[in-house]
């Protein structure tokens, strides 16, 4: 079933794909037995711990087609104030990798999918007008035990401090909100801009001080924070301290970034690094969850940790829920194999 579904075409453009989302399927969907008999996404009850995050979900036709499949928690791709185009083809360029750890330098491509790619898209959005109507009708649409969360970004302009960029992103979460979002998601980790916007979550006392911008436009929504790889219990710490009494959950990891070459070691993307995501970040994702989940619970704060990086299996969710996760969000896995949450269902079930 899950070889026969359509599935994101990386070698047609972002746009063809935007207009050629998937219809809605009719499958039998099977349910996800949970704790105490359901799951719950930040106080909301859900149908399992399976979730799509930002990225795979280019419109409301693509959420929806997603939902019939059983996915639950429903990340709507990354928004802003303004219109901005996607990067150049290739957006999706398979990659040979080993488990990452965050210091490669470089990664060979390879010809084929084997479980990662370098992901560059460089976080297009469609104009407010468009998505904010797009959002609103999807909510209309989803069924129950489903959220959707709408993540947003500030765009940098010139001249611009952390002040003007902090509105920015609390104008878009507000705008997420009215137009029906469950939670907003606020993306402070794009490897593939070089803004501060793609990097803020490096930076504790920016991270707050946009992060406390974005609560105060959107006031008791759920708010989620994307952030990128950090493998230091101090930066962990110092994250923490500045987001941890203001948010509601921490979604990670925003891919490894590396630079991608041929066989040949001409450069990829004219050299730049790139997010890599699938497979070869399971084991650091894991390792980060591990790692934040313990500092969330020393120090007694209310957050909830989202896991995201290479999960493909039942095993996989298993271990991540173990590591402190309160739920599960997969981006490669449900572009390759849109069915995988049918399986992963499948197969808890089996083992109840």
């Amino acid at each position: 079933m899950s070889e026969a579904l359509d599935r994101y075409d990386r070698d047609k453009s972002y746009a063809w794909n935007c207009e050629h989302a998937p219809e809605v399927v009719g499958v039998d969907v099977p349910s996800y037995p949970g704790p105490m008999g359901g799951w719950r996404f930040l106080g909301m009850e859900v149908g399992s711990p399976l979730g799509i995050p930002a990225g795979p979900l280019l419109n409301g036709k693509w959420v929806l087609y997603y939902a019939s499949l059983g996915w639950d928690v429903l990340t709507y791709k990354t928004v802003r104030r303004k219109e901005r185009a996607c990067y150049g083809m290739p957006n999706l360029c398979p990659v040979r990798c080993v488990p990452l750890t965050g210091g490669e330098e470089r990664l060979e491509a390879s010809e084929e999918m084997k479980g990662s790619w370098a992901v560059s898209y460089g976080m297009p959005s469609a104009a407010p007008e468009v998505w904010r109507k797009d959002v609103e009708e999807t909510k209309e649409r989803l069924g129950e035990g489903k959220v959707l969360s709408v993540s947003v970004v500030g765009t940098m302009e010139d001249g611009w401090g952390l002040e003007e960029l902090g509105a920015d992103y609390a104008w878009c979460g507000k705008m997420a909100k009215e137009s029906g979002a469950d939670c907003v998601e606020a993306n402070f980790s794009c490897p593939n801009v070089s803004t501060c916007d793609g990097q803020l979550y490096e930076k504790a006392e920016d991270a707050g001080m946009v992060a406390k911008m974005i609560r105060e436009a959107i006031g008791a929504t759920p708010l989620i924070l994307k952030i990128g790889h950090v493998d230091e219990v101090k930066e962990v710490g110092r994250l923490l301290d500045a987001v941890g009494e203001i948010v509601d959950g921490l979604a990670m990891t925003n891919s490894v970034a590396a630079m991608v070459v041929d066989g040949k070691g001409n450069f990829y993307f004219n050299g730049e690094r790139r997010g890599i995501c699938g497979a070869g970040t399971r084991e650091a994702s894991l390792r980060q969850t591990r790692m934040f989940a313990k500092l969330i619970g020393e120090r007694g704060l209310d957050v909830n940790v989202i896991g995201v990086g290479g999960c493909e299996t039942a095993d996989h969710v298993e271990a991540y829920l173990e590591a402190g996760a309160e739920s599960v969000h997969m981006a490669t896995r449900a572009m390759t194999h849109p069915g995988a949450a049918m399986e992963i269902r499948r197969e808890v079930s089996k083992r109840m």
